[in-house]
């Protein structure tokens, strides 16, 4: 199998300015290719540091994949430090030069001196066309190492690599095939998970390998397998999958790589419904993350995001007693918000959300993290409670993760 390693640089990286975000979508390529991610190193925006990372990359790598620090800006120094590295004298391409031209002209944006670096690049690279940038990536070789530098802007990285540069990686590098097979899980936590399996997981073949990925709300469950013929290893972890989600039942959501929001719209394409929240406590986030998935316009009605309780009384009808009595987070005002958004929005299925986030607002009866939430349909409404113990952000996902999978449960019972 052969061997990557990336690389990203930038200061912003190290002191958390900045996610780094393109390491995990590279790897993620890569992987697909066959090829293994050795390692990921972040380095600073220093020469020496770059120049360490390439020694010590070039040496136990195939492929090494570089990204950020080629703007024109002064601590922009990955071009140059890789021009000194591989020996090479600054040319300009005449092809950059004159897309960035006409980026600055469609932009109406002046094209400073300082632009004309862009089009820059060793003369010992091949250049690696940027579309939808200024910075085009280079593509350097030393002894059987390829090494790939491409700008940090992740769209612009991405590009660059499906359009250049996994092409040209597929034609040199044919690695070993390798097969991801991922059920979701949600509701129950790892260990719950892993002592239910405990015996198929324990069986299974020295080549495939299972690994638990939790996160809030629900626990991935991923089958990896290598070699070099796909058909029985396709088969071999297929099968191994089947018997997981056989004995893990109805918490498996789903048995691909997909997220819950992506799960509900497919449920509801296929059973012709629509959906509609109250969200109180999320703030419009469960819509937010339903807005994301394409196509969810054909079944999302909206969402009514009644952050004040005023906005509970004079839009949802929650009668002013409920609210001045057991209050906003209860089990009374949730169905009242699912009946009444059900029917202002004229959906199938409406899901309310109320709670306490934290970290202020909570009383004795009512700590931090308690979540009333409510489901109408046609067949009625009912209400759920749930209590979540980590901060404001992480309950806001968990609770977001829970109402959804309420919805989930709800189509799930559907012929």
């Amino acid at each position: 199998m052969y061997q990557a390693i990336i690389v990203t640089i930038g200061d912003e990286l190290l002191i958390g300015q900045t996610i780094d975000t393109n390491a995990a979508w590279i790897a993620q390529q890569l992987n697909a290719k066959g090829i293994n991610v050795l390692r990921r190193w972040t380095v600073a925006d220093d020469k020496a540091e770059i120049i360490k990372a390439l020694d010590e990359s070039v040496r136990d790598a195939d492929i090494v994949l570089l990204t950020g620090g080629l703007g024109p800006t002064a601590d922009d120094i990955t071009k140059p430090a890789l021009n000194g590295y591989f020996g090479g004298n600054m040319v300009v391409n005449g092809t950059v030069l004159e897309h960035v031209r006409q980026l600055f002209a469609k932009r109406n944006r002046p094209f400073l001196e300082k632009n004309l670096k862009q089009a820059e690049v060793p003369d010992v690279c091949q250049v690696l066309f940027n579309r939808l940038g200024t910075a085009p990536g280079m593509w350097f070789e030393r002894g059987n190492t390829v090494i790939i530098a491409m700008p940090g802007v992740p769209f612009e990285m991405q590009t660059i690599m499906e359009e250049e540069a996994l092409p040209r990686i597929a034609s040199r590098f044919r690695g070993s095939e390798i097969y991801h097979k991922t059920l979701i899980t949600v509701g129950v936590g790892e260990s719950f998970i892993a002592e239910q399996i405990a015996d198929i997981e324990s069986a299974l073949p020295a080549d495939i390998h299972l690994a638990y990925l939790p996160s809030p709300g629900l626990v991935k469950l991923r089958l990896t397998s290598s070699g070099n013929d796909r058909v029985s290893l396709v088969r071999s972890v297929e099968a191994h999958a089947r018997l997981i989600e056989e004995r893990l039942g109805s918490i498996v959501a789903a048995t691909e790589d997909i997220t819950l929001e992506e799960i509900l719209v497919r449920l509801l394409d296929e059973h012709r419904m629509t959906l509609a929240f109250a969200e109180s406590c999320t703030g419009g986030y469960i819509a937010h993350r339903m807005t994301n998935v394409p196509g969810s316009s054909r079944v999302f009605k909206g969402s009514i995001v009644c952050y004040a309780n005023e906005i509970k009384h004079n839009m949802l009808g929650v009668p002013q007693e409920i609210l001045n009595t057991v209050g906003a987070v209860s089990e009374e005002t949730v169905l009242q918000m699912a009946t009444a958004t059900r029917q202002l929005l004229k959906a199938d299925i409406a899901l309310s959300v109320s709670g306490i986030l934290g970290p202020g607002g909570a009383t004795p009866e009512k700590p931090v993290g308690l979540v009333w939430m409510g489901i109408a349909t046609a067949a009625g409404a009912y209400a759920r409670k749930f209590n979540f113990f980590y901060d404001r952000l992480r309950n806001k996902e968990l609770a977001a993760h829970a109402g959804m999978n309420l919805v989930r449960e709800v189509l799930a019972t559907l012929q």
